[in-house]
């Protein structure tokens, strides 16, 4: 039975969970494989909306098991309060299940992310400061602290010692902060273990048990393919892998095993943070898709820049991600819009591009070059078949899909979750 990757084909906030959510009632388990509380999920179901950022969107869902793979850095304190905020609306959060593996963000994390963003100053990433990147940098270097690692103190505090070494030479000597000691971050971590024990699994024995069974398997991808730190727009980027090969590693699941790589992509383009954004809009009709499409951070509340729809951007994500089918949300922000571009090519200094920049320096002076698709009024939120569209939101789409690098086979028409036109089946 199939193992399905959703990944994001832009630069995250594409809709993922909803996606998550549409599938969930489908699938037996359902896994985070990267990322960390920086990387919200906001679903909707019977009109409640729940923003999910370190759980899978698959907790919602009642027939699957939410999975936090070993590719998960972990904030405890953000985990703990995530699961008493559903539980206080009624969901059930008893089956959710963490690798033993994934790797913990410790406080020291948050404020090395902080100062050192402060430190960079101009040159400042844009991170969330809640230390992911810090927490991976550990985890590379050899340096970090597993979920494995609280149920054995002697461990643990051999292990907060050996980081705390480094740490507090540069928190003291650098940016002038307070030295950090083993015995308050012990205390920390310690603190959850009871609480935590009964949701640590061998999470690849777990998921590879279950395709054996012929069960299905849905990888949840956070972020998105423009941050990648190999095939993003570094070094403005995430700190980990959240492409399709990501999710192999991030879950444990062997690449051979996955039979699905869905994309998902808006109808426009957002990104938060710096970097470039060839089409991005700094005038009304910015101010309009970020207030029609609700385009502020889950986690943070920072307004998304927001532009128009990218095909260059989703040919190198299909091409990156081997992309069997695309997922196109919030097709119903556009409604209203008299004539709707859509960037085809890039002109970097006098050179047409319909593929991707090779460079860095290239990407940020790529200029877009449009097509103009005429928009519809008419309100398509209660559409579920192409046919249900007004030809030219219809136009929309089909014009879209042959741009893009690989069929469409689902289209967002509105926040809740049924409000989605399936035009294929996204398991079978």
């Amino acid at each position: 039975m199939p193992a399905i990757v959703i990944v994001g084909a832009q630069w995250g906030d594409e809709g993922k969970g909803k996606a998550t959510d549409l599938l969930g009632s489908r699938v037996d388990y359902v896994v985070k494989p990267n990322g960390g509380n920086n990387a919200g999920h906001t679903v909707v179901v019977g009109g409640e909306k729940f923003e999910l950022k370190l759980l899978p969107a698959g907790i919602l869902s009642p027939n699957a098991t939410p999975v936090i793979g070993n590719g998960v850095v972990v904030n405890l304190e953000a985990l703990f309060h995530e699961i008493e905020g559903l539980q206080a609306r009624g969901a059930d959060t008893s089956k959710l299940r963490i690798s033993a593996n994934a790797h913990l963000v410790a406080p020291y994390h948050q404020t090395m992310d902080k100062v050192t963003e402060r430190f960079l100053g101009k040159r400042a990433i844009g991170t969330t400061g809640r230390g992911i990147g810090p927490t991976y940098m550990d985890k590379v270097g050899r340096l970090g602290i597993r979920v494995q690692d609280i149920f054995d103190e002697s461990i643990l505090r051999q292990k907060i010692e050996g980081a705390l070494r480094q740490k507090n030479e540069l928190l003291v000597k650098l940016y002038n902060r307070r030295a950090i000691t083993v015995d308050e971050i012990a205390e920390y971590f310690l603190s959850f273990a009871e609480q935590l024990r009964p949701m640590v699994v061998d999470s690849t024995i777990l998921l590879n048990d279950a395709l054996d069974r012929g069960e299905v398997v849905l990888m949840e991808g956070g972020q998105a393919t423009y941050l990648d730190v190999d095939h993003g727009t570094y070094p403005f980027v995430t700190s980990s892998n959240p492409t399709a090969g990501g999710a192999s590693v991030g879950s444990g699941i062997g690449p051979t095993r996955i039979t699905r790589s869905i994309g998902i992509i808006k109808a426009y383009t957002t990104r938060v943070g710096a970097g470039p954004f060839p089409t991005e809009l700094f005038d009304e009709w910015g101010e309009r898709l970020q207030t029609v499409g609700g385009e502020f951070g889950v986690n943070t509340g920072r307004p998304r820049r927001c532009g128009w729809y990218d095909a260059v951007m989703a040919r190198y994500a299909t091409r990156i991600n081997g992309f069997t089918d695309y997922f196109l949300t919030k097709l119903d922000v556009l409604t209203g819009i008299e004539r709707i571009p859509v960037c085809v090519a890039y002109d970097v200094d006098g050179v047409r591009h319909d593929q991707m920049p090779m460079t860095q320096t290239e990407f940020h002076h790529a200029k877009p070059v449009f097509e103009y698709l005429p928009g519809w009024t008419e309100d398509i939120s209660g559409a579920r078949s192409l046919e249900d569209l007004p030809p030219n939101a219809r136009n929309y789409v089909l014009t879209l899909e042959q741009m893009s690098g690989t069929r469409f086979s689902a289209v967002g028409v509105g926040p809740g979750r049924d409000q989605v036109i399936q035009i294929r089946d996204l398991i079978d």
